[in-house]
């Protein structure tokens, strides 16, 4: 089963140019920004796309979950935000990227799995999106449009519309299905399933699973890189 930590993600508002990988200054921002919080025993890890914080960047956010609530951090400033609930045990979380709405994953220790949408410009969360049983994972397509979250004891994806905020129907994978990552021009999620040894990859434009790829005993996190 995939190790719960605490998931930082970081966006920037309103300017898609600007995403590529954390740097060492929001790092460094983020380590300060969780002491200041009381987090400081937290394990952060990077999920979901992220920005580079070059002076000419526009300003980002971080976004961590810990304490079963989610924390909006100013990467430039270090200043935490007030605590965000979103669910009974937060999991992960993924930002739009547009920079508009983060989603978080709530369900992998209380199988009641839900996501709740967090609007950034208010910090205020919306209604819960029932999406399974045991959620431990979430990737947004580039367009910003599908949200897909892996249902660890259902063995499928659900994927949720980003303009409505409702779950379509349940994409059957393989067993115990954990971490989801989408090819960078959207056509393709990728999806490797701990039960049965395989990454099954799925068609975003029909939501049709295709042939799963045998890859050995229990996979785990998956990522894609652009060629």
């Amino acid at each position: 089963m995939p190790v719960p930590a605490a998931r930082l993600v970081c966006h920037p508002r309103r300017d898609r140019r600007a995403f590529g990988w954390v740097t060492g200054a929001i790092r460094a921002a983020v380590a300060g920004a969780l002491v200041s919080a009381g987090l400081a025993g937290c394990t952060a890890a990077t999920s979901g796309s992220a920005v580079s914080a070059t002076p000419q960047g526009p300003p980002v956010t971080v976004y961590v979950i810990a304490d079963n609530a989610v924390v909006a951090i100013r990467a430039a400033t270090g200043v935490p935000s007030r605590k965000i609930p979103a669910g009974a045990v937060p999991y992960a979380v993924a930002v739009t990227p547009d920079g508009k709405n983060a989603y978080v994953v709530d369900g992998y220790d209380n199988f009641h799995g839900n996501v709740t949408p967090i609007n950034t410009a208010t910090l205020t969360a919306g209604p819960l999106i029932s999406a399974g049983d045991r959620l431990t994972s979430i990737a947004i397509t580039p367009d910003g449009r599908t949200a897909y979250v892996t249902n660890y004891s259902d063995g499928t994806v659900t994927p949720i519309s980003t303009v409505t905020n409702t779950a379509g129907p349940p994409i059957r994978t393989g067993q115990a299905p954990s971490y989801i990552a989408i090819t960078p021009n959207g056509k393709t999620a990728y999806v490797s399933n701990q039960g049965s040894g395989t990454v099954t990859p799925i068609d975003t434009a029909t939501n049709n699973p295709g042939t799963p790829i045998p890859v050995g005993p229990s996979p785990g996190p998956i990522a894609i890189a652009p060629l």
